[in-house]
């Protein structure tokens, strides 16, 4: 059965980014993907907000974020778009913020503030409220998470998953799933897998993934979590691996045709999109636009 999916499966390329971008955010807000921020090629904060329309397999400008930011996590309710916390200095300058805005459609709004500065960790909305979760703070990896009401828009703690930065998060199934990351540089990946019911007091480890990888991005999608790209000491990882929420088990899936990290991984149905990110590790760009039907 295996052997039969992944001769079925296969990865497709689509139009690709107007700019080469990596550390970028990226969700889907009323069926377009958004990418947000990220780096340059000469390694500066970009505030460059684009989106791509699957049914026309074109892109469109949007309004610039107030500031150039990058590893910014981002999340949507699929008709607004947030955006909190990364770094807005140039790469390897300065260290997180504690920033927050939401775009509705027609410009770009503050939020209050988070609590604490956050870069590097992931984003997830479900059931009226935004959790913001793992990634660095001030003073290394952050021990703290953090949720916000957006009726209220009340910033209050929240059960935390294992501390790791440069996780993937997502939510499915009325859960958070937060997927891989590192403790520091990306020697130290971690095979980490986790999720979290709101309201439960604490995250239930799950089946590790069958490789550590950080910078990396996952995306809900077709009753499976599916974890797509990183970075490691050998290069940029090629391997994307699906997690079925029906048999709690990980299967392989056909590696992605251009490995990167930094990259945007998001989900539009049952097609699982794969753009932008560094092609090898460290500071480099790309404008790639790949995805993958699971149906």
């Amino acid at each position: 059965m295996t052997a039969l999916v992944l001769a079925v499966l296969a990865w497709a390329t689509a139009a690709p980014m107007p700019e080469a971008r990596t550390e970028v955010a990226a969700a889907v807000v009323r069926g377009e993907i958004v990418l947000v921020g990220g780096l340059t090629v000469d390694g500066a904060p970009s505030a460059r907000v684009d989106a791509y329309s699957p049914a026309a397999d074109r892109w469109r400008r949007l309004p610039d974020l107030p500031a150039g930011v990058h590893h910014a996590l981002a999340a949507s309710d699929g008709r607004r778009l947030y955006v909190v916390g990364g770094y807005g200095n140039p790469l390897g300058g300065g260290g997180p913020t504690r920033s927050a805005y939401v775009y509705d459609n027609r410009a770009w709004h503050a939020l209050p503030r988070l609590p604490e500065p956050r870069a590097a960790g992931g984003a997830a909305v479900l059931h009226g409220k935004l959790y913001v979760l793992g990634g660095r703070a001030p003073g290394g990896l952050a021990r703290t998470a953090f949720v916000l009401d957006l009726a209220t828009r009340r910033w209050l703690p929240t059960p935390a998953p294992t501390p790791r930065e440069h996780l993937a998060v997502t939510a499915a199934a009325g859960k958070i799933y937060a997927v891989g990351g590192r403790l520091r540089g990306y020697d130290t990946n971690l095979r980490t897998f986790e999720s979290w019911t709101p309201g439960a007091r604490g995250w239930i480890r799950l089946p590790p993934l069958p490789g550590a990888r950080g910078g990396t991005g996952a995306a809900a999608a077709a009753g499976q979590i599916v974890s797509v790209g990183g970075e490691a000491p050998s290069g940029t990882i090629r391997t994307v691996y699906a997690f079925a929420l029906a048999t709690g088990r990980w299967r392989r899936l056909p590696d992605l045709p251009t490995p990167r990290h930094g990259l945007g991984v998001v989900a539009v149905g049952a097609r699982v999109y794969a753009i932008g990110g560094g092609t090898q590790p460290g500071l480099t760009v790309s404008d790639v636009n790949e995805h993958i039907d699971l149906r």
